[in-house]
């Protein structure tokens, strides 16, 4: 079979552009691989990441251009969230809850107020909150708290936190709806990708395929394809596993904490569970792991042959990890995933947020916690934070690390607009539909002003 294009991965980046190239454009002959027996079983389900839906309101390691850029991308998720519930019901796709970044201390506190004063203009719903209000938000930020303490925040009543995996599903059906003519291929592993004179061929368990244009989409396996065809040689892969604990309902919506700048990892929140909100979930927590797909050992040797078998890697692990603070910060999220003592450890940093949490009251959470990619550079020797795009002939390789879920119809839109010239302008995109559907008039004049 031969497709004008192939998606390989069926999470919920390759699936937030099968939903974009069959609503928004005329392309037709499209096919979607996935290695799972169902879509968005890896990263993209509800038990693998934070359920968070990042607007960069409250992640205080964003500068003004990234959140500017993430605001837009993750206003498009918002919105196509909010549409499918105003037109199907609530499918418990997301739910809604109040959100804030929780400064402790004078120095935080002083921090967040100048962050406040840049930011405050991208969003409008944002707002401070002294202690007092913090208290009436989330009672048990407070409790057991000192008095004396400094506190500040800042609340926004829009706090999303989605299932990724449904929202995968949701994509697909509509998608099928638009287009019948798309095809999903579960249960089908890409071995090889291999060019063609004008095509590509797509060696699969199941037999091949050709494709004029291909977009992978495929988490830490998109670097390893990408290798295999020349590409992204320069790159490594650092695999980080996020784990959780989970306890009853001590909080009312989100609550994060300060980011260290100097760090290059998330921060310490508390959320609510998508499915269930009498449930808290703590985390993440970050340990490098040898495996390109966390819980699956049998990628282990495909983990090494992406990271690469030279010395530059290695290098650049040794001048990342030579930073104290980067080493100290990697140690300690290691014992946290430790029976008894790994909790013990774990629950101070939860006692930032609430104080007079016990140690009876909270539980790790098993098989709970994805793996996120993050991009080393072997020529800077440093870590490339934020999604990773390779771009090569006909073919793009997206390696998302957080917040790659937030940004999946952003990406879709930049994907989406690249396939029109890998396949020669035969076919149009109506970028003016999706903005006027997904970014909305009023959203995009104050964002791209």
């Amino acid at each position: 079979m031969k497709y004008n294009v192939i998606i390989i991965g069926g999470g919920v980046s390759g699936t937030a552009l099968l939903y974009t190239l069959s609503k928004y454009t005329d392309v037709k002959s499209i096919a979607l691989f996935e290695k799972c027996p169902d879509l968005g079983l890896v990263n993209s389900s509800p038990f693998m990441n934070s359920q968070t839906l990042h607007f960069g309101d409250i992640e205080t390691n964003y500068t003004y251009e990234k959140a500017k850029k993430v605001k837009r991308y993750a206003d498009m998720v918002m919105n196509y969230l909010e549409n499918e519930k105003s037109i199907k019901g609530d499918e418990k796709l997301f739910i809604k809850v109040p959100k804030m970044v929780l400064a402790v201390g004078k120095e935080q506190t002083n921090t967040l107020r100048e962050r406040y004063k840049v930011f405050g203009s991208l969003f409008p719903k944002l707002r401070i909150a002294e202690k007092e209000e913090i208290g009436r938000i989330e009672p048990r930020i407070l409790e057991g708290r000192n008095p004396e303490e400094d506190l500040l925040a800042l609340v926004t009543e829009d706090g999303y936190t989605v299932d990724f995996g449904k929202l995968c599903h949701s994509f697909v059906n509509n998608a099928r709806v638009l287009n019948p003519s798309v095809e999903i291929h579960l249960l089908t592993k890409v071995r090889k990708l291999l060019r063609k004179e004008d095509t590509y061929l797509i060696r699969t368990d199941k037999g091949e395929f050709e494709a004029e244009a291909v977009v992978v989409a495929a988490g830490s396996y998109s670097l390893k394809f990408a290798k295999s065809l020349g590409y992204g040689k320069k790159y490594s892969i650092l695999s980080m596993a996020g784990s959780f604990y989970t306890g009853p309902k001590v909080l009312n919506g989100k609550v994060y904490t300060m980011q260290n700048p100097k760090l290059p990892f998330a921060a310490v929140h508390g959320d609510p569970e998508v499915q269930d909100e009498n449930i808290t979930r703590f985390g993440p927590t970050a340990k490098p792991i040898f495996f390109l797909e966390r819980y699956r050992k049998s990628t282990f040797w495909g983990y090494w042959k992406t990271f690469g078998f030279s010395l530059k890697p290695l290098l650049s692990i040794l001048k990342i990890s030579s930073d104290k603070m980067v080493f100290n910060y990697l140690l300690r999220n290691v014992i946290y995933d430790f029976p008894w003592i790994g909790k013990n450890m774990f629950i101070k940093e939860i006692r930032k947020i609430v104080p007079a949490i016990r140690a009876e009251e909270i539980k790790f959470a098993k098989k709970v916690g994805g793996t996120r990619p993050q991009i080393i550079n072997n020529e800077t020797r440093k870590l490339e934070l934020g999604e990773a795009k390779i771009t090569g002939d006909k073919i793009i390789f997206n390696i998302t690390p957080s917040p790659g879920a937030s940004t999946c119809l952003g990406n879709a839109f930049e994907d989406a607009s690249r396939l029109m010239e890998f396949l020669s302008n035969r076919f149009t995109f109506n970028s003016a539909l999706f903005e006027k559907e997904l970014v909305k008039s009023e959203t995009a004049e104050k964002i791209l002003s």
